[in-house]
């Protein structure tokens, strides 16, 4: 399987089509089927306690799984997320970024499943898991 959009086409993607959040993301790497992708960590991510929100990390799970799957079909903004299990084991490292490394374990022609681990920058250990499902538009 190839690419259909390199690492800087996934950031300008990203630019073009969400404006609002786009400061937020950056993929760092992608390879067929794989994606690595990191939140940039404001105070607007944070919940009370200083820690970063779930709603937050499972924003990164989402948009990496969408990154990840438009890397393999092309800029295909209408795929959408269709299911999403998520596991919050440890709270993340404060005052770190984080990065989520993904993996999508199936593509077809009307959906995709990926796997994200999200890391604290800095730390081996996840924080977090999500299992995704989009689908993908007809004709895409």
């Amino acid at each position: 399987m190839q690419l259909k959009m390199t690492l800087d086409e996934l950031n300008a993607f990203m630019n073009e089509q969400f404006p609002q959040v786009s400061d937020d993301f950056e993929v760092l790497d992608v390879a067929p089927m794989h994606a690595t992708i990191r939140l940039n960590v404001d105070d607007k991510h944070l919940r009370p306690g200083g820690t970063v929100s779930g709603p937050t990390m499972f924003a990164l799970a989402d948009v990496s799984v969408y990154l990840a799957t438009l890397a393999m079909i092309g800029p295909k903004a209408l795929a959408v997320t269709t299911n999403i299990s998520m596991d919050f084991m440890r709270k993340p490292t404060s005052g770190a970024n984080l990065r989520s490394e993904t993996r999508l374990l199936k593509l077809g022609k009307v959906l995709a499943v990926g796997d994200v681990l999200i890391f604290s920058e800095g730390d081996d250990r996840p924080v977090a898991r999500a299992s995704m499902t989009y689908s993908i538009p007809p004709g895409q």
